[in-house]
C-alpha cells in the first residue's frame, strides 16, 4: 500500500491541542460579550453562489469557487458556489433574503471560519476565523449605536489579558470634508483615503510621495492636509480644535458625530487611557461612511490592527431596494491568536481541558475508579480516568506531559480507609482525604485551571 506524506496545507492552520484550547478560550470570552451587549446569533452556510460573493465588489483572485474531483458524463465538475470570504457579504444576503422576519434593529454576531486565497505569511492565513458583530437599522439607526462599539472592544480586550491597548476612533465624514476644503476632486478622495489609512505603516514621508505620485492634488496642500492629520493630540485638544474648523458642511456633521459618540463611549464606562481619537484612522473599505475604529496593542504596535470596523450607510443595497444602515467590528481570530502566541503575550497551557487525572493503580478496583471519576463530574469538575494497564510512574509522566494540575491515587491502603491521595501537579503538594474533602480541595484549586 502506498504511503502518503502527512503534510498540511500552507496558510491552513492546524493547531496543537494546548493552542486549540487557548483558542476556544478566546473565542468564547468572545462570544460571551457580545451576548452580553444583547447581540443574537446566526450562522450562514460556508457556501454561497459566485454572483453573491462577488455582488460587493469581492476580489475573484481571492475567492476559492467549488468543484467536483469527478464529474458525470455531460456534467461540469465546477460549479457556481465558493467559499465565503468574509462574513459581509453573507450578511447582506442573509438580511435581505429574511428582512420581513428579522426585527429591526437587528443586532447579530456570528463566529465563524472564512476562507480567502491569498499569499500565506505570519498572521495572514487562508483559512481562519472571523467573529463579526453588526447593528443593522431599517431606514435609520441611531448614532448610539456606534458607541456601544468600543465598549464591547475595551470588555473583550481586558478579559483576555493581553496588555495596554488603545481603541482608535475617527469619522469619515472629517476625512472627506478635509479633501473637499483642500480640494481634492472625489475622483481622487477614495484614493488618497486608501493612501492616508497608512500613515502609521510607512511613514508621513512616503505617504506624501504616493499622492505627488498617484494624484493631481496639489503639493502644498498635501503637506498641509498631512500635517493636520498626522499630529499627535490628546482627544480633548483635538476635539476643541475641530469645533473651530467649521470647513464646511460635511465636516461639521462629521465633528458634531465624533464628539458625540466619545461622549457616549465615556459614559458606558470606558476609560479615557483605552480611547483615542485619531484622524489618521481611514480605513480602506469604502463603503463605511461614518464612525470607524481599529485597536491595537499599545506595547506591541507592529502587530497592527486586532480589531476593525465601522458604520455604513447601506448593507445590502446589491440584494433589496431598502435602506438598511449599520455598524460593526470584525476580530480575526485565527491571526490574532497566531500573532499574540509568536510574542509571547499569550501562552499556551495544558493540553488538556481536564484539571483532574484519577491514575489507576489497581486495575481490579477499576469501578470504583470510575465510580470516584463520574462524582467528580457531577460536581462540574472535568475528569479523565487513565485507563490503560501501565505502572504509576508511567501514568504520572502522562499527567505531566499533558499538565494536569490533579492527580487522584488510590491503592490497597486507601480503599482500605475509603481515602483518595490528590496530588498538585504544579506544586508537588500531596494531601489524603475522604472523597468530599478531596473534591473541596480540586474545586478551590482548579478555580485558576486554564
Amino acid at each position: 500500500m502506498k504511503t502518503v506524506k502527512p503534510t498540511a496545507i500552507s496558510g491552513f492552520p492546524e493547531w496543537l491541542p494546548e493552542v486549540k484550547i487557548l483558542e476556544n478560550r478566546i473565542l468564547e470570552i468572545i462570544r460571551t460579550n457580545y451576548e452580553r451587549f444583547g447581540f443574537v446569533p446566526i450562522e450562514t452556510p460556508a457556501v454561497e453562489r459566485s454572483e453573491t460573493l462577488t455582488s460587493k465588489g469581492g476580489n475573484e483572485k481571492e475567492i476559492y469557487s467549488l468543484s467536483r474531483l469527478a464529474a458525470e458524463e455531460g456534467e461540469d465538475s465546477v460549479t457556481e458556489m465558493a467559499l465565503h470570504f468574509d462574513l459581509t457579504v453573507p450578511l447582506a444576503r442573509y438580511v435581505a433574503q429574511h428582512y420581513n422576519e428579522l426585527v429591526f434593529p437587528f443586532r447579530r454576531y456570528q463566529i465563524q471560519k472564512v476562507w480567502r486565497g491569498e499569499r500565506p505569511q505570519s498572521g495572514r492565513f487562508r483559512e481562519f476565523y472571523q467573529c463579526d458583530i453588526d447593528v443593522i437599522g431599517d431606514g435609520k439607526l441611531s448614532l448610539l449605536t456606534d458607541a456601544e462599539i468600543p465598549s464591547i472592544i475595551y470588555h473583550i480586550f481586558k478579559e483576555m489579558r493581553i496588555g495596554r491597548f488603545v481603541i482608535r476612533i475617527n469619522n469619515r465624514k472629517i476625512l472627506q470634508g478635509l479633501f473637499q476644503y483642500f480640494g481634492i476632486a472625489d475622483g481622487e478622495s477614495a484614493q488618497v483615503m486608501r493612501i492616508v489609512d497608512k500613515l502609521e505603516k510607512i511613514g508621513t514621508k512616503r505617504v506624501l510621495d504616493e499622492i505627488k505620485e498617484t494624484t493631481s492634488v496639489p503639493h502644498e496642500k498635501i503637506h498641509d492636509l498631512i500635517d493636520l492629520i498626522a499630529h499627535d493630540y490628546g482627544n480633548s485638544e483635538i476635539l476643541a480644535k475641530l469645533e473651530t474648523m467649521k470647513l464646511n458642511d460635511l465636516f461639521c456633521q462629521g465633528v458634531e458625530e465624533l464628539t458625540s459618540v466619545f461622549n457616549a463611549v465615556k459614559s458606558l464606562g470606558v476609560p479615557d487611557q483605552y480611547l483615542a481619537i485619531d484622524l489618521r484612522i481611514a480605513r480602506g473599505l469604502d463603503y463605511y461612511t461614518g464612525t470607524i475604529y481599529e485597536t491595537i496593542l499599545k506595547d506591541y504596535p507592529g502587530i497592527g490592527s486586532i480589531c476593525s470596523g465601522g458604520r455604513y450607510d447601506n448593507l445590502a443595497s446589491h440584494f433589496i431596494d431598502k435602506k438598511l444602515p449599520g455598524v460593526g467590528i470584525s476580530i480575526g481570530v485565527t491571526r490574532l491568536l497566531s500573532r499574540l502566541v509568536e510574542a509571547k503575550i499569550l501562552q499556551p497551557g495544558p493540553s488538556t481541558v481536564a484539571p483532574v487525572l484519577v491514575t489507576t493503580m489497581d486495575h481490579s478496583r477499576l469501578a470504583d475508579y470510575l465510580k470516584f471519576a463520574t462524582r467528580l463530574r457531577s460536581e462540574g469538575i472535568n475528569t479523565e480516568v487513565f485507563l490503560e494497564e501501565l505502572p504509576l510512574k508511567a501514568q504520572m509522566k502522562y499527567a505531566n506531559r499533558k499538565k494536569f494540575m490533579f492527580a487522584v491515587i488510590a491503592g490497597e491502603n486507601e480503599f482500605a480507609e475509603g481515602k483518595f491521595t490528590i496530588k498538585n501537579l504544579y506544586t508537588g503538594d500531596q494531601q489524603v482525604g475522604v472523597t468530599d474533602e478531596v473534591i473541596s480541595i480540586i474545586k478551590e484549586g482548579s478555580a485558576t485551571f486554564l
